[in-house]
């Protein structure tokens, strides 16, 4: 099945997509989960359609949703909840580890979210963004990876590539929020990142120790 070879009731998004509408992080979202109501079934779906991320909608106006890789259910992951806050359209998004706070901001959709959601990548820094342009997919090594680069340190403009390395045919994330999340928090400023193929996310570190995590998204296929 290829990205935009879905079954019906299935949409597709592109999250955090780049100033000229393209690029961005395909997204399937389930609009009703409650045809998929077991782990195993959701694990299926989540497989056969092969997306970094599959969102399940568990209930629309409560916002209670459930993120499903091709390999493992997810606590929390970034383009999944920007794109379930933009499709449905809440101010509140309901998962086990908390409740996400969502806003429209003209062309951007933002989350805010905790850090220690966020489950463990290695956040590694290159001496350049020509380095990062320039690694293998996937680089050498085990363990979901986050290759950055300053492209300007004084304006906030960061070069990124993701790479899951978790052997689920995932080789290169396109754009990826929850990471964009942890690099925020631990520079401590906000942050303007070019990810992947020419996606784009922002970031903005709060006072109370959450981060918005913000971008463009667009429907590639209403199911």
């Amino acid at each position: 099945m290829n990205d935009y070879d879905v079954p019906r009731g299935i949409d597709v998004l592109r999250v955090f997509c780049g100033p000229d509408g393209r690029h961005g992080n395909a997204l399937g979202v389930v609009r009703d989960g409650r045809g998929h109501p077991d782990e195993s079934s959701r694990q299926q779906l989540a497989r056969r359609l092969g997306f970094s991320e599959t969102v399940f909608v568990d209930d629309p106006e409560r916002g209670r949703v459930g993120i499903h890789a091709p390999g493992a259910r997810l606590p929390f992951a970034g383009h999944p909840l920007v794109g379930a806050a933009w499709l449905l359209d809440l101010e509140i998004l309901e998962l086990e580890v908390g409740d996400v706070f969502a806003r429209q901001d003209g062309e951007f959709t933002w989350i805010a979210a905790r850090p220690e959601w966020v489950p463990p990548r290695t956040l590694r820094q290159y001496a350049t963004a020509a380095e990062v342009e320039e690694l293998p997919a996937p680089p050498p090594g085990d363990g979901w990876l986050y290759a950055w680069a300053w492209e300007d340190e004084a304006a906030g403009r960061v070069r990124a590539r993701a790479f899951p390395r978790r052997g689920d045919g995932v080789v290169e994330d396109e754009a990826t929020g929850a990471a964009a999340l942890l690099l925020s928090a631990r520079l401590g400023r906000a942050l303007n990142i070019r990810q992947g193929r020419g996606s784009q996310i922002l970031t903005a570190p709060a006072p109370d120790g959450t981060v918005e995590v913000g971008g463009r998204v667009l429907m590639a296929v209403r199911g």
